[in-house]
């Protein structure tokens, strides 16, 4: 992997940790169905000016994949992240997301994307050590609707992973720019309804419209296109690799921006999980460095 696409995921994993902080504040005022419908308007407003400045056209003749990537990797996840993020604290969304890596790990090799080495698999494992150890999880009151949110995090981290050789499969046939158009328009005609349904209920505060606004825009429209101009460049599994690095991120902004106290093992846990992205993307800055110097 080049030094400039890693360089991209870490900063990708920068925009994603801070959407877990900005859900927990407007899904208690927006309500999940409201949020999910108002984050991918908001995205395809940014992806239609993108494309009419770039003037890209829309991927019709694809409608029917990208229906089935925006209900897999957009109207899924948001809506079930969002409803989750009514239950569970950011940390605990953020380090359930990692497991978006181990299934698209596996659904790389099932797609034969990509091969399944020892290497990926031990990356996979110190990431989510890493996890553990700046996430350091309080109490929790297991109750059937905490059961659900947990689930509900899994459910939409395996679309995401699963969803990512399909996605690379797609970047072949089409624009990242247009893929990221059509599947957020596919998502919202999948939203609309509910989020119309429950429009009523909503309270729309500034910081619930502020914390919405950059969901949609960045943590969604912009951060998508990215994704997909490096999904074409590089394998699955490393597209998928930074949900290792989010909590990371997460928990960064939530020190920087709400006052919380870091755990004593982010530092380890921090260093554990650049190590697990290096071993899931194949990635060594020193390998070109060692490859120019010349033999004694």
């Amino acid at each position: 992997m080049k030094t400039r696409h890693f360089a991209q995921l870490v900063g990708l994993s920068a925009l994603w940790g801070s959407s877990f902080l900005f859900l927990r504040i407007a899904a208690p005022l927006l309500g999940p169905l409201t949020l999910a419908g108002l984050r991918v308007s908001l995205a395809i407003v940014a992806l239609v000016c993108i494309m009419r400045a770039l003037r890209q056209p829309w991927p019709w003749r694809h409608w029917r994949e990208l229906g089935l990537l925006g209900m897999l990797t957009v109207a899924l996840p948001f809506l079930l992240y969002s409803w989750a993020s009514l239950r569970l604290p950011a940390g605990y969304s953020a380090l359930l997301n990692t497991t978006a890596v181990l299934f698209g790990t596996l659904a790389a090799a099932w797609f034969k994307e990509d091969t399944l080495t020892v290497r990926k698999l031990l990356g996979c494992a110190v990431g989510f050590a890493g996890v553990a150890l700046i996430v350091q999880l309080g109490p929790v009151r297991l109750d059937g609707p905490t059961v659900l949110a947990v689930l509900a995090c899994i459910v939409a981290s395996a679309c995401y992973g699963a969803s990512t050789p399909l996605m690379k499969r797609a970047t072949t046939r089409m624009e990242p720019l247009a893929i990221a158009g059509g599947l957020h328009l596919a998502a919202l005609v999948v939203l609309a309804p509910g989020a119309l349904w429950a429009l009523p209920q909503a309270q729309f505060t500034p910081a619930a419209m502020f914390s919405v606004l950059v969901l949609g825009v960045v943590t969604s429209g912009v951060a998508y296109w990215i994704h997909l101009r490096i999904i074409r460049q590089v394998s699955p599994v490393a597209a998928i690799s930074p949900a290792f690095m989010i909590p990371v991120f997460g928990v960064t902004w939530g020190h920087l921006f709400l006052g919380e106290e870091l755990s004593s093992g982010i530092f380890v846990g921090g260093a554990l999980v650049l190590v697990a992205t290096a071993l899931v993307t194949g990635f060594n800055p020193l390998r070109r460095w060692l490859a120019s110097t010349p033999a004694p």
